[in-house]
């Protein structure tokens, strides 16, 4: 079973959606189960996790109303306010959904860089292991060594990375982050996502050779039994076909084994959000 392991779905608002700038045009506009299913099917896709783009209960709401609707949607990474004082309360209602399977927060987004290391975050974040919870880290690389902290302090948490911590593959900076990534692979219990990768590169002259680098890091950091296929759609149609992102990463995979390929297209996904 081949798997996505990230995508998004909206209905598509101005003023909510505000980080969809002019220059993203392509992707200010709803985006349904039903625009996602046939791209899926064309590109040999059995599934999708649904992630958050709106922090808002609201879109907890929304992403589990559709994944009971969509068969394709197999799990949904949610929202909730990590930092509330009443955080087990909230998260033992969302046990009752069983297709959630884990929340977001858009740390990348914080101000602070080690926004990730506050207390009452981290709270909430210690919380979820106790609920049967993933999160998702959704990361700049300056914010990498606050990630680095954060990963120790939580050896009984199920984590993802998003995005390989969105590198800048268009400017080439490899060194930095690589170390930053490969201290953080040390820990056995965090994934890594091999997504949203288009976005940060050029979005108009990008190459499959730009993205080899960053992907070697991971591959050897984290190993195919901790890396996770997921295309960001629809987010990567700003400067990539849905066709154009998979296939960056099964040319990249194709010297593995038969066994190792299926883990990183779907198995790692169906192990990590239990599926």
């Amino acid at each position: 079973m081949v798997i996505d392991a990230h995508q998004h779905f909206w209905q598509y608002e101005p003023v909510r959606d505000a980080w969809i700038d002019e220059s993203m045009q392509v992707i200010r506009r709803d985006f349904l189960p039903g625009d996602l299913t046939p791209v899926l099917e064309q590109n040999g896709v059995h599934g999708c996790i649904a992630v958050q783009a709106d922090q808002s209960p609201d879109e907890t709401a929304f992403l589990l109303s559709l994944a009971d609707q969509h068969e394709i949607i197999k799990g949904v990474v949610g929202w909730v306010d990590l930092r509330a004082d009443n955080i087990h309360e909230q998260l033992q209602q969302y046990t009752a959904y069983p297709k959630l399977k884990g929340f977001r927060h858009i740390v990348q987004g914080e101000k602070d860089n080690r926004f990730i290391l506050g207390e009452h975050f981290c709270r909430g974040v210690k919380a979820l292991a106790q609920h049967q919870f993933t999160y998702d880290i959704l990361v700049y690389p300056k914010q990498l060594p606050a990630v680095e902290e954060f990963v120790l302090q939580f050896p009984e948490q199920a984590l993802i990375i998003d995005h390989l911590a969105k590198p800048d593959i268009k400017a080439g900076e490899l060194q930095a982050w690589a170390a930053h990534m490969r201290r953080i692979a040390q820990s056995p219990h965090v994934y890594c996502k091999l997504s949203g990768l288009v976005t940060e590169a050029d979005w108009q002259q990008w190459e499959p050779s730009h993205f080899k680098p960053f992907l070697e890091v991971a591959l050897e950091a984290f190993g195919a039994n901790r890396l996770v296929y997921g295309s960001d759609w629809p987010v990567c149609l700003v400067a990539a076909e849905y066709h154009e992102v998979k296939g960056i990463v099964t040319d990249f995979i194709s010297t593995l084994s038969t066994t190792e390929q299926y883990q990183i297209m779907g198995g790692n996904a169906l192990s990590f959000y239990h599926l």
